[in-house]
């Protein structure tokens, strides 16, 4: 260290806030911002051993003073490791942020000059970037007169601070002087014992201690010390020795103070402490530091949790568990390995709703009714199993309710109702989404044993809603899966039924958890994937899919208003008629949902969305819209910040021009479909382009989407009497297959496919049948009568009328069995223009559930023989046996009139039969040969 400083009339500037370095301490930096960098090169690599830097304090302190311009732009600076003669350590030098350009830099009035004990340079790689590694030293004390700036670094011009050499003589000849000088040598040679026996280095401290003059081993001795910011910039502003000395001596005590009471606190803990407590080491002495700062009536987070679970409102028996709990908790230090768990765990038990419901509103079902009716169209019969449900919870309120399951293909509104049933309620509604959950943990939780653990999906939910009594909806319970995890359809079991989730049992909560409050409703695409069990607990209402009248009506009054709003327009901007949904729902969508026609009403909406807009960017300013020009505006404008926006008072009586006004709406028509849509993707001649030749039949199919139309193809080739099967398909509609075949050869005589004296069908020739669509996969037995057909159609050389399809299951003997999907597959062959639909005879029942304005545009044919199904199925007769047709228009307690066309094995007559009594219904439905009761108009 240098005895006298001379100091340049200007320095190069390098901050450092919230960090002070004193003379004597030696720092080390990394420079790697470009203002660092450009001010190391210029002020100490150019220089060598002459260059000189000012260390510089920059306050965050908004209060504090500030010397020099205020500046909008900071200076990066870079951090480094510090350390001094007395005790090496390390700390990080302060940054400003050189890309934020509204920040106001506070300087310090006082600084540091240093000068370089050591520079390298460095390249970054693979960036290029230079950097530099700088060792500086703390020479003296500067006050800085004036704040400028050089390039891209500041420069400032400064005055020398430190006390002349007579002024420093007249200081150690006080008395009051060299009694402060001795006592704090002497404090700081009982603090370097001490530190002699903890760290084994104060050999070299006593020497700097006999050795640095008095004045400079304030600065050294302070530097190695932890303190704050301001105790740092007290030490700089000291310019008088005295006050320099009296501070560091107040420093230094205090830092010997705080090492003896550790060590009073480790001698107090090891005191207590045998072999095998050793463990407890750093809690004993968390302990004992709070009993010596007699922080104990402190509140911290244990507390406030502790309150958190008094007003949970949680049952006697789990109160106590709890309590032991936190008991635990309380002795664990947060640097165990179980301490975060375990809190999770207890914040979880305070944030679970054990008591807390959510009042209901007294019920009024017609209000309830109304909702429905103007949330969903059509529905009957789940809309009145919905009120029935209300009407229950009215007259008995603590009753438990059936769990109600929504089967139905996508699209349908199933989501949407359980919603509605939580609004009629006036209750809270979670969603759990159980679609590809394969783990029995998802429902009942993970044990708190393993790594991760969590709670399991309702729990969640519940601690979601904040509420005991919410409408959770299971969604996609058909997709669970099951491995070596478990089965989560078994874990609901336990969930959905009434009798046992009064106590329902998480792994991860360990403690009952009361379920009967909850509402619960499920929903799935599909019955057969539920296991029995599971069914057994819920009650199943089918939703069908909808009628293209039904579709018309849901996007007439629900999808247009809704689709409109989501793309920011009204009816002032787009307008689609009635006929033009009507055109999307036949070319465009056949499903049984009506997500594909909201998407395509989407469609047209974001075109009509690119309309208005380019006719806005076309259309000129209002002559009443002034430019608005102020010096404020253009420079925040300037420099790409927030602008001030003027507000115009409600009082005033101004219109606001809207440019976005179109003089008339955008009208769809059929142009516009074809130019937003594409071409049709189907149309009604679909059926009678395919069925053009023998050996193909319509059949109707029941997938999770809804019923569908499935094509048959047969054909015949040489071979050796071999049946090949294509088309993805599955074992049982493989043996259909099979016995539609031997059905089919075994009657070739009678039906006129061979004569008598050929015995073999097959004979030199193979037949291959084939469903189209391959990458579908197709299982099931209603595909029987449809094999038949296609088959006799082949043999025959006679084709299949385009118009009808049909659906059965036949048995060897030919009889037509019944089928389930009944309403699907009838809703399926109205969308794909079908006329004529042939059904098992005992299928009759089912036809109650569909649409009388489907039936009344169909022909409904029932079979009970295969027989009857060829009567009906070609273009001209090719059975033996004639048909009997009956036409049946009742006025029963059906809505509309419901056309039935009963195939019966007797004559080939119609007989017309009109406003007959219930009794006779039931008979019909029982027994389609049987006319007793009937009166001929």
């Amino acid at each position: 260290m240098v005895e006298s400083v001379e100091l340049p009339s200007r320095l190069g500037i390098l901050p450092f806030r919230n960090k002070v370095l004193l003379p004597g301490a030696i720092i080390r930096i990394r420079c790697t911002s470009s203002s660092s960098v450009k001010l190391v090169e210029q002020e100490l690599w150019q220089r060598e051993e002459k260059g000189l830097i000012g260390i510089l304090p920059v306050r965050d302190d908004a209060d504090a003073s500030a010397i020099g311009p205020v500046l909008s732009q900071g200076v990066g600076s870079d951090s480094g490791d510090r350390s001094s003669r007395v005790q090496s350590g390390t700390s990080d030098s302060q940054r400003v942020d050189g890309k934020n350009h509204q920040e106001v830099i506070q300087w310090h009035s006082r600084g540091v000059a240093a000068r370089a004990l050591q520079l390298s340079r460095g390249v970054e790689k693979p960036s290029g970037r230079v950097t530099y590694t700088v060792v500086l030293e703390g020479l003296c004390r500067f006050t800085v007169q004036e704040l400028s700036t050089r390039g891209t670094y500041y420069t400032a011009r400064i005055s020398h601070s430190e006390m002349t050499k007579e002024e420093m003589e007249q200081v150690e000849q006080d008395p009051e002087f060299v009694s402060l000088s001795r006592q704090f040598k002497a404090t700081a040679m009982e603090l370097i014992s001490v530190l002699e026996q903890k760290q084994k280095t104060g050999g070299r401290i006593k020497v700097l201690l006999e050795t640095v003059p008095v004045h400079k081993l304030a600065d050294i001795f302070v530097a190695s010390f932890e303190m704050s910011f301001e105790e740092q910039l007290s030490m700089l502003d000291s310019v008088d020795l005295r006050v320099r000395l009296s501070k560091a001596m107040e420093l230094v005590d205090r830092h010997l103070q705080s090492i003896r009471v550790a060590e009073k606190i480790t001698q107090k803990v090891e005191g207590q402490l045998s072999k095998s407590q050793k463990e407890f080491l750093l809690r004993q002495q968390m302990r004992a530091i709070k009993e010596e700062l007699g922080d104990d009536h402190d509140e911290d987070d244990l507390v406030a949790l502790e309150r958190k679970m008094q007003s949970a409102e949680m049952p006697a028996n789990i109160w106590k568990h709890a309590q032991r709990e936190l008991r635990s908790l309380k002795k664990m230090q947060p640097q165990q390995p179980g301490y975060n768990s375990l809190r999770v765990y207890l914040e979880l038990l305070a944030d679970l709703p054990w008591k807390k419901a959510t009042e209901e509103h007294e019920l009024d079902l017609k209000a309830a009714k109304e909702r429905l009716d103007s949330d969903h169209y059509g529905l009957v019969k789940v809309k009145q199993r919905i009120i029935e449900y209300l009407a229950v919870r009215k007259l008995k309120p603590d009753a438990r309710g059936p769990v109600l399951c929504f089967v139905g293909p996508p699209g349908v509104g199933k989501t949407s109702l359980a919603s509605s049933i939580a609004a009629a309620l006036g209750r809270k509604f979670v969603r759990i989404s159980l679609g590809g959950v394969k783990d029995e943990a998802d429902i009942r939780g993970h044990r708190r044993t393993y790594i991760g653990s969590m709670p399991g999906r309702l729990i969640d939910g519940l601690k979601r809603v904040a509420v005991c009594n919410p409408v959770m909806l299971l969604d996609e319970i058909d997709k669970t899966g099951s491995d070596v995890r478990g089965d989560p359809a078994s874990a609901l079991l336990e969930v959905l039924d009434p009798e046992q989730n009064k106590k329902f049992n998480d792994h991860y909560l360990n403690v009952p958890f009361d379920l009967s409050n909850v509402v619960f409703v499920a929903t799935a695409n599909r019955m057969q994937p539920i296991p029995p069990p599971l069914l057994d607990r819920m009650e199943v209402i089918e939703l069908p899919g909808y009628t293209p009248e039904e579709k018309l009506k849901i996007a007439m009054h629900h999808l247009i208003p809704r689709v409109l709003e989501q793309h920011g327009l009204s009816a002032e901007f787009l307008q689609i008629p009635e006929a033009m949904v009507k055109l999307v729902i036949q070319r465009y969508t056949r499903e049984a949902g009506v997500r594909n026609l909201e998407r395509n009403l989407a469609a047209l909406a974001r075109a009509a969305a690119v309309r208005v807009v380019e006719r806005d960017q076309t259309a000129p300013l209002n002559k009443d819209v002034h430019q608005v020009s102020s010096p404020l505006l253009e420079n925040r404008l300037s420099d790409g910040a927030e602008v001030d926006m003027e507000v115009i008072p409600i009082g005033a009586d101004h219109e606001m021009p809207n440019p976005l006004r179109m003089a008339s709406p955008l009208v769809v028509d059929e142009a516009m479909l074809e130019k937003v849509l594409g071409p049709p993707r189907f149309d009604d001649r679909e059926a009678a382009e395919r069925v053009i030749s023998p050996g193909i039949s319509v059949g109707l199919v029941w997938t999770a989407f809804g019923g569908e139309v499935q094509f048959v193809e047969a054909t015949a080739m040489s071979g050796k009497g071999e049946l090949h099967l294509t088309g993805q398909l599955g074992d049982v509609i493989k043996e259909s297959a099979q016995i539609a075949l031997t059905w089919v050869r075994a009657r070739a005589t009678d039906l006129k496919l061979a004569a008598a004296c050929e015995s073999n069908l097959l004979e030199g020739r193979d037949i291959h049948i084939h469903f189209p669509a391959g990458a579908v996969p197709k299982d099931g037995p209603s595909a029987g009568v449809t094999l038949v057909t296609a088959l006799v159609s082949l043999f025959g050389k006679k084709r299949v009328r385009a118009d009808t399809a049909m659906t059965g299951e036949m048995t060897l003997r030919g009889l037509v069995l019944p089928v389930g999907g009944i309403k699907d597959k009838i809703l399926a062959a109205h969308r794909y223009g079908i006329k004529r639909v042939i059904l098992p005879e005992r299928n009759l029942k089912d036809l109650a559930e569909v649409p009388s304005a489907v039936l009344a545009s169909l022909e409904i044919l029932l079979a009970k023989r295969m027989e009857d199904v060829l009567e009906q199925a070609f273009e001209a007769h090719c059975c033996v046996h004639r048909i009997k047709t009956l036409s049946i228009w009742s006025e029963l307690a059906l809505p509309n009139q419901v056309l039935l066309i009963i195939l019966v094995q007797e004559g080939s007559y119609p007989i017309c039969w009109r406003k007959f009594q219930l009794v006779c219904i039931k008979m019909v439905w029982g027994c389609s040969e049987r006319k007793e009761g009937y009166t001929d108009v």
